[in-house]
């Protein structure tokens, strides 16, 4: 399966500003020598050397994850303001998808805000959308940031292809894929998802606060985690702001990492990025990360900064 970033950012979008861009600039000139301008090659190579926080961004737009799965089912996971760039992305590749399926983690603005921007696919009726989630109301839900004076397109506007289906068992399937959900600690609730298919495993667990009993081996945590082969993790601050913060429903880098290697999980994405932390302040925090990781039993985790486009195949 391939999962593709769209969508980073906690809270709220946050674009980059013209000092930032500057900075970024000047930071570049800087480095540049007489030698990395002569030909073609040697300004390539010096571009390609810098370091992503000075060539390149995180990104600003909220939360949105999509995963191709084997047989090119397309697996969607929220709807923050990162679906509108997926959306365009599919129309501007000439990618016709029939077959859509959005899982909502939960009802957070920064989680839903870009439905109504998805688009054409929501009001195309060759599309079939399918959306799901644990809870009953969830189109209700939905709606009401769809309603004037919030907004000038209700939610009835929609294509009629699209479907809202309520999670109850514990497990469905798409083509080969299976795909599971368990509640996560955050205000007001919050669920990861599971993708298995063909023996490789993922796991999106974002506005996630790790409590002890997630680190607990039992029967339920050892056949939701064990062994993954990818974590998508809320991260979104250091450990000093995870304490000062207790209760507002998230983690930190630190904490990912020990609970990436207290389950033997290859690979850990951290996620959801403070919306205040520039690209330097990422770029530290993933190196700290690194450097954490060289103290755990299993230091092999190969531990990944989420920035928008990124692509992992697993």
């Amino acid at each position: 399966m391939k999962i593709r970033f769209w969508g980073v950012r906690g809270s709220i979008p946050t674009p980059l500003s013209s000092s930032q861009i500057q900075r970024k600039v000047s930071a570049v000139v800087q480095r540049i020598q007489a030698s990395d301008l002569q030909t073609p090659e040697t300004r390539e190579n010096f571009l390609s050397s810098l370091p992503d926080n000075i060539f390149g961004t995180v990104g600003g737009n909220t939360t949105c994850l999509e995963v191709r799965l084997d047989d090119d089912n397309l697996i969607i996971f929220d709807a923050g303001s990162g679906i509108s760039r997926l959306g365009n992305h599919l129309l501007h590749e000439n990618d016709y998808i029939r077959n859509y399926y959005i899982f909502f983690t939960h009802f957070h603005w920064d989680h839903i805000q870009g439905l109504p921007f998805f688009s054409p696919q929501v009001f195309n009726p060759k599309c079939n959308l399918h959306l799901y989630s644990p809870v009953p109301e969830f189109r209700e839900i939905l709606s009401g940031q769809m309603r004037n004076p919030y907004f000038p397109i209700t939610i009835d506007m929609f294509s009629k292809s699209v479907s809202y289906n309520v999670l109850k068992k514990h497990s469905i399937k798409i083509g080969n894929a299976e795909i599971s959900w368990r509640r996560m600690k955050h205000p007001g609730g919050s669920y990861s998802y599971k993708i298995e298919e063909n023996g490789k495993t993922m796991i999106f667990s974002t506005d996630t606060e790790l409590q002890n009993t997630d680190f607990e081996k039992n029967s339920k945590n050892i056949k939701y985690y064990q062994n993954s082969d990818l974590i998508v993790l809320d991260s979104q601050y250091t450990l000093d702001e995870a304490i000062e913060k207790y209760d507002w429903g998230h983690s930190s880098y630190s904490l990912a990492v020990d609970f990436a290697a207290a389950w033997n999980i290859n690979k850990l994405v951290l996620f959801h990025h403070e919306p205040l932390y520039d690209d330097n302040k990422m770029a530290s925090i993933y190196k700290s990360a690194n450097w954490y990781k060289k103290y755990q039993q299993n230091s092999d985790i190969q531990v990944i900064l989420a920035r928008e486009d990124l692509e992992i195949i697993i």
